[in-house]
């Protein structure tokens, strides 16, 4: 992988789930469903995108005849403060936001197979270069994303939503494989249905992902009544960006209520949000995170934490932030009393691991009363070392520490790590620490380090500090299936590659080359459309390719015809492959002044 100023600002734990493009895999059909989709897109999504689409396309380096390499979309993208890596398939939704909040597109390297054109189930290149990027080139849009990156990254899952994320994955590999069993696919989709259909509460991850589905994939904008697609997911898909605009498609103005509205990813959408503008959309997520732990702190954090089953961070009031797997916590009414986890954990400030409070020093876990002491109104934290010999905190002395909640802290004060003039962490050795007769440390433990702290102000999922913590996510088990060429398919690549070829060389091709002498000759052009007529008659794409090309030279008047006959066959005995032939045949003969049925 290619990096730039963008990319190397990326944390470890996000590059193991990037992979190099394939691109050398790409077949020269797999070129021509991008082209076909594309030429599709600007010629309709000129007319009812956002206005920003088609500059953007040009300002990220997204080119119509052929599936963009990775390395020049990021010198481009660079530009506008941007860059794309490339991934295989679905991955983690927090890693997929954390990507989006250090300005990184993530793109699925494969690309859809040519039955489902108009739509695909799995993210794929299309959508993820030709749907995501180019409406970054907006200025407020490009700060919408990276914000929603960065609140949606921090956002709790439950316990059920990997399993969920697991199951789309698995699904949606399945549905892109054109080799999958029916019964394979008929048993992923019952799996899925059993875990949606049993997921609970939604999480403040399940929400966020709604929110995120409604504006960055499946967004309009403007006018209830006469809305533009803004969504990578309309604009990737030139089926349902046709029919989304249409009366059938219920239009809900959006607002924060779209957080509760559930999606399927395996289909088109029933209802659409519409905003007003791309500045309504950060209000909505601002009046959003409000209310999640990230902002909000107390119990609720914790809760959340504990709900998770996985890494959280816990911020006190004295900043100092908590990084474990939180469980067994103490509250009391609205209060929380005394934090624990029962994983490694560390201790950080400002995201930075303190020296000495990493996971290898408190790996059993980690506890800490939370709150005031009895008779004191001023907080731990912001105690001077004077203050703290009135209380009778003393080194290498026992103090007793009684605290509002009833907890209380009885030991031998050794010392304190104070940071930018406040207190983060009291230190005690053969220390007892109990609750209402619970013992919660005891002194055979070792040392009790006891976080300052008289609130949980945030929380949020995973460390404070990723980087000295140790983060990883771990590669999918499932990866995007490969493809395995027949014979017959190697062949048809094949064909689709000396059609480009005559395209791209045209007729400044050398006089001995197959495709100058197939322009010239009738004969062997003849001859190239009965290999396709007889092996392939279904091959509809390759079949408008030809068109074109046979087109571009008037003198084969009765090869277009044949051609024609046998593309309207397939139109009117087909009716998923009715509008892909019309429109085909639509910017094929139009520019000729010809029609399409002879």
């Amino acid at each position: 992988m290619e990096m730039n100023e963008v990319l190397d600002k990326l944390p470890a734990h996000l590059l193991s789930l990037v992979i190099e493009q394939p691109y050398n895999e790409y077949t020269n059909r797999d070129h021509a469903v991008w082209r076909y989709v594309m030429r599709q897109n600007v010629k309709f999504l000129s007319k009812v995108a956002h206005g920003s689409y088609v500059d953007g396309l040009k300002k990220t380096g997204i080119s119509i005849d052929y599936i963009p390499h990775m390395y020049g979309m990021n010198r481009i993208l660079k530009e506008i403060g941007w860059a794309a890596v490339a991934v295989d398939g679905f991955i983690p939704p927090s890693a997929f936001m954390e990507f989006q909040a250090y300005r990184v597109l993530v793109i699925a390297a494969d690309i859809r197979p040519v039955d489902q054109i108009e739509y695909t189930p799995a993210p794929d290149i299309i959508h993820e270069a030709a749907g995501h990027a180019p409406i970054i080139a907006d200025d407020e849009y490009s700060e919408y994303l990276r914000l929603f990156g960065k609140i949606g990254s921090k956002a709790f899952s439950s316990a059920r939503d990997y399993e969920l994320y697991e199951a789309v994955r698995h699904l949606s590999i399945l549905k892109a494989d054109p080799y999958s069993r029916k019964a394979e696919i008929e048993a992923a989709e019952k799996h899925l249905d059993y875990i949606a259909s049993s997921m609970g509460e939604s999480s403040e991850m399940a929400m966020i992902r709604n929110l995120h589905w409604w504006t960055v994939e499946y967004g309009l904008i403007g006018y209830l009544r006469k809305p533009k697609i803004y969504g990578a997911g309309l604009l990737s898909s030139i089926g349902e960006s046709f029919n989304c605009l249409k009366d059938h498609v219920k239009k809900i103005p959006y607002n924060i209520d779209a957080s509760t509205y559930n999606f399927d990813i395996t289909t088109q959408q029933p209802q659409l949000f519409v905003t007003p503008s791309f500045q309504h959309l950060t209000d909505v997520l601002n009046e959003f995170s409000e209310s999640m732990a990230l902002c909000a702190g107390g119990i609720n954090a914790v809760n959340k934490a504990v709900s998770s089953r996985n890494t959280a961070c816990m911020q006190l009031d004295s900043g100092l932030e908590i990084s474990g797997t939180f469980d067994d916590c103490i509250i009391e009414g609205n209060e929380v009393v005394y934090l624990r986890t029962n994983s490694s954990t560390a201790l950080s400030y400002k995201n930075k691991e303190l020296p000495g409070h990493g996971k290898i020093f408190h790996k059993d876990g980690f506890g800490t009363p939370v709150g005031l002491l009895e008779g004191t109104d001023k907080p731990l934290h912001l105690l001077s070392d004077d203050d703290l010999e009135d209380i009778g905190i003393v080194e290498s002395r026992n103090a007793l520490l009684k605290f509002n909640s009833g907890v209380v802290v009885s030991g031998i004060y050794q010392t304190r790590r104070r940071v930018e003039g406040k207190i983060l962490v009291l230190t005690f050795n053969n220390c007892t620490v109990y609750f209402k007769g619970q013992v919660l440390f005891k002194p055979e433990w070792g040392r009790f380090d006891m976080a300052t702290g008289s609130k949980v102000i945030s929380g949020y999922s995973g460390p404070a500090d990723p980087l000295a913590f140790g983060l990883k996510y771990e590669k999918p088990k499932e990866t995007t299936h490969k493809i395995v060429h027949t014979e017959s398919d190697i062949q048809l690549y094949g064909l689709y590659k000396i059609i480009r070829d005559i395209r791209e060389t045209n007729a400044d091709a050398p006089n001995n080359s197959i495709e100058h002498v197939a322009i010239k000759n009738g004969t062997l052009l003849n001859e190239f459309w009965n290999d396709i007529i007889v092996n392939y008659p279904k091959e509809w794409l390759i079949m408008l390719e030809l068109l074109e090309i046979v087109i571009a030279y008037e003198q084969h008047t009765a090869l277009s015809n044949e051609i024609l006959h046998q593309l309207n066959h397939l139109r009117d005995s087909d009716n998923n492959l009715t509008k892909l032939i019309t429109d085909g045949l639509d910017l094929v003969l139009k520019t000729k002044g010809m029609v399409r049925s002879l």
